[in-house]
C-alpha cells in the first residue's frame, strides 16, 4: 500500500495531473468540489494513472479540503514511483 498527499484544484479547464507543489502532487479536476464529485473524479484519475481498480483507491483524509490525503491498496512503492516517472514526475519530490 502507498499513501500519497495531492493538492486538488477543482473546476480546471484541463483535468490530469499537474506535478508536484509543496511535496504533494498537484491534481487539476474538472469537477466542482460539491456532493463529492471532484473527490470522485480525483479517484477515478487515481485508479486511471496508477492501473489499479477504482475500489483501491482510498481518501483516507481531506474529504473537505484541497490538500487530502489518498491510499492505494494493490501498488508497492516501486510500482508507484514507474508510474510516477512515466508521467513526469520525479518521486523524490514527494512527501510520504
Amino acid at each position: 500500500m502507498v499513501q500519497l498527499t495531492i493538492r486538488v484544484i477543482p473546476r480546471a479547464s484541463k483535468p490530469g495531473i499537474a506535478g508536484t507543489r509543496q511535496g504533494a502532487l498537484l491534481v487539476r479536476l474538472q469537477s466542482p468540489p460539491v456532493e463529492g464529485a471532484a473527490n470522485s473524479e480525483l479517484v477515478e484519475l487515481m485508479a486511471g494513472t496508477f492501473g489499479v481498480a477504482k475500489r483501491d483507491v482510498t481518501l483516507v483524509s481531506g474529504e473537505h479540503a484541497k490538500l487530502k490525503r489518498v491510499a492505494i491498496a494493490t501498488i508497492d512503492q516501486r510500482q508507484f514511483n514507474a508510474a510516477l516517472r512515466s508521467i513526469g514526475i520525479d518521486p523524490e519530490a514527494l512527501i510520504s
